[in-house]
């Protein structure tokens, strides 16, 4: 791909530093009703996973999960992201800067998608083009959301479409699309993991960790010659 005609962004750990607040978050709702779930496990199994998910997760498995659940962890991670929610380093200018249409597609709802970009002063380069998996069937790592986007942002050829992700989920979401996807693993949530396994193992076409290289290539392995 020489140059996309569309570029789809997730929103948490690839626009805004979020996912390790809201993962705590999690840990901490889940606490209150008696289920242990630790730092790590929480990135394992829900980093780019709806609320859906995680409530699927623990209903096949016998938990009771009450009606609040969703609403509790709503306020609890809206506290966090108003305390301490930043933009990724460096994405400004890269939205800034970029001419190709481009839009989010996030597992969060649009309620926090919204505010995690007002928060962050990111809103201005998407406006209304935000695209959340309420809006789809079937969640990532279905592709059902990355085709959903691009069909709204005028039908545009999955092959002809970037994705940008941080997860597993949504690394095999944009590739069961058809699309090419970059892994972003310049989140705090990969200071301690092998993010540039994780995500090539999962798939993704390309891996960068800082948006400086956003559209640098990654240099070529040297080799000692004999």
């Amino acid at each position: 791909m020489i140059r996309p005609d569309l570029i789809i962004f997730d929103c948490d750990g690839v626009l805004v530093d979020s996912e390790m607040l809201s993962c705590r978050c999690l840990t901490e709702v889940l606490a209150t009703y008696g289920i242990n779930l630790g730092l790590d496990q929480a990135l394992d199994l829900f980093l780019g996973r709806s609320t859906s998910a995680v409530l699927e997760h623990y209903r096949a498995l016998g938990h009771t999960i009450p009606e609040q659940f969703s609403a509790e962890l709503g306020a609890g991670v809206r506290t966090a992201f108003v305390s301490a929610l930043r933009p990724i380093e460096g994405v400004g200018a890269v939205l800034k800067d970029l001419q190709i249409p481009h839009c989010v597609a996030s597992s969060s709802d649009i309620i926090r998608v919204s505010l995690s970009l007002s928060l962050t002063g990111l809103a201005r380069h998407f406006e209304t083009r935000l695209y959340t998996s309420q809006m789809v069937k079937h969640g990532k790592p279905a592709p059902d959301l990355f085709l959903y986007a691009a069909e709204r942002m005028g039908g545009v050829d999955p092959r002809r479409t970037l994705v940008i992700e941080d997860s597993v989920s949504g690394v095999r979401a944009g590739k069961a699309a058809g699309m090419t996807v970059w892994g972003f693993v310049g989140g705090s949530h990969y200071r301690s993991r092998d993010g540039k396994a994780i995500l090539l193992k999962a798939g993704a076409d390309r891996i960068f960790a800082r948006m400086a290289d956003f559209w640098s290539s990654e240099p070529e392995p040297t080799h000692d010659r004999v």
